[in-house]
């Protein structure tokens, strides 16, 4: 699922692309799937065999009245293909795809207590000049870390948490009984 799903997030990112509205198509399809994700009879609807091709593209039509025309094409291709469920997946690979466009890196830090921000600002700093793209430095609270910072980068993690000190420590002392 995840391949298809980036095969048609690659065709609709392309064609967004060549008509200079990236951000537009971002944004529409955002909203699509926040919609899908809230609305369960929109969901039934989009999704379920029980409605016809025909009926499906005239409720997107009403339902999108006034969206881009890249978007509303895109959709009746899914909607033919009877690939509507894989929306969601798509909206991921695109956003993937935008943040790589516009070389931005997510990065989560959480600590156990609010972060100040003149050293959230910092750690932003010290990711953007490594890596040499601009961070948007998300900060989560989570008291269970007990102290210090743990980093996530794209995949990567680095844990400099209490918790984990304390637990590689626990760790070492049983290894050594």
């Amino acid at each position: 699922m995840e391949e298809l799903a980036r095969v048609y997030a690659e065709a609709l990112f392309g064609a967004a692309r060549e008509q200079g509205k990236l951000d537009l198509v971002r944004e529409q399809l955002g909203a699509l799937c926040d919609e899908l994700d809230q609305r369960r009879e929109l969901r039934l609807f989009f999704f379920s065999p029980l409605f016809s091709t025909r009926e499906r593209k005239e409720g997107l039509a009403r339902l999108l009245s006034g969206a881009d025309e890249i978007f509303l094409n895109f959709l009746e291709i899914l909607i033919d293909n009877h690939r509507m469920p894989v929306i969601f997946r798509i909206r991921r690979q695109y956003d993937g795809l935008w943040q790589e466009e516009h070389r931005l890196l997510p990065v989560e830090v959480t600590s156990a207590i609010e972060l100040d921000d003149e050293i959230a600002r910092q750690i932003q700093e010290r990711v953007e000049q490594q890596t040499g793209r601009t961070v948007e430095l998300t900060r989560r609270v989570d008291e269970s870390i007990l102290g210090g910072l743990v980093v996530r980068v794209s995949n990567m993690i680095l844990d400099a948490s209490i918790r984990n000190q304390l637990e590689r420590l626990r760790r070492q002392v049983a290894r050594a009984t």
